[in-house]
């Protein structure tokens, strides 16, 4: 039994060295938002663009711009408020793989304007 838990140790261990959940909960995510006509295309695209960017040092290329910021605020405030709550805000991050589950975010007690959710993603 303790080969079992041993080889589950390892592949933990070596999918949480490479992030290799992290990137597969962002691919998810920017997949279903955006929902590309060709989704194995764009995913191969978001790969390659991966790969440059470790190659040359260039930060991390991110593939959703204002209007998909927007969008996915408009979601979360079904209210119409203009606001989120620090929960929703804290979910959204994380689901698009910018923090992860253990990361400490400070909640300074205020709503999230659509500014600051601009600012922040």
């Amino acid at each position: 039994m303790e080969a079992g838990g041993s080889r589950e140790r390892e592949a933990r261990n070596y999918l949480e060295k490479h992030q290799i959940m992290e990137l597969l909960k962002y691919l998810t995510s920017v997949l279903l938002f955006i929902r590309p006509e060709k989704p194995r295309e764009y995913l191969i695209a978001i790969l390659e663009k991966l790969r440059i960017a470790k190659a040359t040092g260039v930060a991390f290329p991110f593939f959703m711009d204002h209007s998909n910021i927007a969008a996915m605020f408009d979601m979360m405030d079904s209210s119409k408020k203009g606001t989120i709550s620090f929960v929703q805000y804290k979910e959204a991050l994380k689901t698009l793989g910018l923090c992860t589950a253990d990361e400490v975010l400070k909640d300074d007690g205020h709503a999230i304007t659509l500014d600051k959710f601009k600012s922040e993603v």
